[in-house]
């Protein structure tokens, strides 16, 4: 199984790039793993201009940045896992940028012609966080559920880490969520 993770974290070596780089670790061995640093990518935000509902068969964004070639990897995928840590109750404007851009992967929404480039994909969201998961973690939750409604996506689950504050205190807590997380996605842990 291909396995596309998107690292969303601004700090390349901070808690989400560390779990996330647990959860890879776990399924390395019986799957294929292919991972995006999205911070390092130049991906512009979204400009609106609804140019890409003009071509249904592939991403039609105008713009010529690292979305596109994320956006196919994303498409040759058997689960995108989008990692992130939690920013003002969202994800940090470099995920979403990229989750903006997620709007030229779809065309016809409300109408009968209505497609998504995505469509049945199955998708993850890994969520590290310093505070707890309640009254704090649930509108990215939201967020992403319905983000992946519109470019018809499956979501097998919302896992998060609470309680991160640096990547050399996660421990057995953040081990249980990895664990539990590589079962759910593709049988492993």
């Amino acid at each position: 199984m291909r396995v596309m993770t998107i690292l969303g974290s601004p700090r390349n070596n901070g808690n989400t790039a560390k779990v996330l780089g647990m959860f890879e670790r776990l399924i390395a061995d019986a799957h294929e793993v292919d991972r995006v640093n999205v911070t390092a990518c130049e991906v512009k935000g979204c400009l609106g201009c609804r140019t890409c509902q003009n071509t249904p068969a592939e991403p039609g964004c105008v713009q010529k940045d690292d979305a596109l070639p994320i956006f196919r990897r994303m498409m040759d995928a058997d689960v995108v896992l989008y990692a992130t840590p939690l920013y003002c109750w969202c994800f940090p404007s470099q995920m979403k940028a990229l989750i903006d851009r997620s709007f030229c992967l779809a065309t016809g929404y409300g109408t009968p012609d209505y497609q998504s480039l995505l469509k049945g994909k199955r998708t993850v969201l890994l969520v590290t966080c310093g505070g707890p998961v309640e009254d704090n973690a649930d509108l990215i939750k939201v967020v992403f559920s319905r983000m992946n409604s519109y470019v018809q996506c499956k979501v097998v689950g919302n896992y998060i880490v609470p309680f991160c504050t640096t990547p050399g205190a996660i421990g057995p807590q953040a081990e249980a969520i990895v664990k539990k997380m590589a079962g759910d996605i593709v049988g492993v842990g």
